[in-house]
């Protein structure tokens, strides 16, 4: 087994001192141009790489950001792309955690601590708070998606606000009879759900408020697809509004299957704007969480903590609703509410 370079090997083939060679490989200022060049083709023909462990050892700081998502949600992957650029600007590297069937968002969690990340960011967490402010007591702790809880940051859209744009989007399109395909268990669906039920009752139709149990998978939105179809043409929505663009999207497949035209039968708005949301195929209208922003707000948060800077308050970032080819006017005659109950 080949033995791995050593800065000091770096240093010698490149006939300079360990510092000078760190610097240069490092990045920082001090080293002639000449010296530069020959550490960096000293770096390359020894295929040196920096030893992470000796470093963190070296400084007591690892300068990791540890990332705790779900990797089969698009919009959390893109949002972790953000992240790293985010963390990148301020000489912070990530590490990702999933969530998987083998591991749920604590075990993911405690994995990071271990691996001795200085921070963590959680990605729509339905960890409970008293999980959260347990965490948030043994390293600064980000969570985004909601608002913060037993010593952790929130960094979120305002969700009720999002889910009663789309809802008003409907409303002003004609539609009267608008269900809600709801999340699972936890604050973030809480606080959708909530936001649907008042965006209905001001716009004056709380008694055709109709809230259909979902999920935040496509397995979820088929199953909340077929039974909206079951439903008799004449009672059931004529639009929806999913927890996220996920569901949406499962949603469609089930109504496609059946063989109902979208969005002249059904109207769909999804949540998070994700990128399979913008295909030409798909094009769903969907909230925008803006997730750049949510990055930048949730990097700076981290920061604060970890530098001791004044002490940060939870982010609220305005949520945008951006309409596409799933939402339109019903049609004709299609659109009335049922009676108030």
């Amino acid at each position: 087994m080949p033995v791995r370079a050593r800065l000091v090997d770096v240093a010698a083939r490149a006939a300079v001192s360990t510092a000078t060679a760190s610097l240069v490989l490092r990045g920082r200022a001090g080293p002639s141009a000449a010296a530069r060049e020959r550490v960096q083709a000293a770096a390359a023909e020894l295929g040196y790489r920096p030893d992470r462990a000796a470093s963190v050892l070296a400084r007591h700081r690892s300068r990791l950001l540890g990332v705790v998502l779900d990797v089969t949600n698009p919009f959390q992957a893109e949002l972790a792309a953000n992240l790293d650029t985010e963390a990148a600007s301020r000489d912070l590297d990530i590490v990702l955690a999933p969530v998987t069937s083998r591991r749920d968002e604590a075990a993911a969690a405690e994995t990071l601590v271990d691996f001795r990340c200085e921070a963590l960011v959680l990605i729509g967490p339905e960890l409970s708070g008293a999980r959260i402010a347990v965490l948030a007591t043994a390293v600064p702790t980000v969570v985004i998606g909601r608002a913060g809880t037993g010593g952790a940051l929130g960094v979120h859209v305002d969700d009720a606000a999002g889910v009663g744009a789309a809802v008003r989007h409907l409303l002003a399109l004609g539609h009267e009879r608008i269900g809600y395909v709801d999340g699972p268990r936890g604050v973030i669906a809480t606080t959708r759900r909530r936001g649907y039920l008042q965006a209905m009752r001001r716009g004056g139709f709380a008694g055709a408020a109709l809230v259909l149990p979902g999920g935040n998978t496509e397995e979820a939105g088929l199953v909340a697809g077929r039974s909206l179809v079951q439903q008799p043409p004449d009672e059931r929505p004529t639009a929806v509004v999913a927890f996220n663009d996920r569901c949406a999207i499962g949603i469609r497949e089930s109504v496609l299957r059946a063989g109902l035209r979208l969005p002249d039968e059904l109207s769909i708005v999804g949540y998070d704007d994700s990128p399979p949301a913008r295909m030409a195929t798909v094009d769903l209208t969907s909230v925008s969480q803006d997730p750049t922003a949510l990055a930048a707000a949730a990097v700076a948060s981290a920061w604060s903590l970890l530098e001791g800077g004044p002490a940060p308050r939870d982010v609220v970032v305005a949520p945008r609703l951006v309409t596409r080819g799933s939402t339109a006017p019903p049609r004709p005659g299609q659109s009335e509410a049922l009676p108030l109950s």
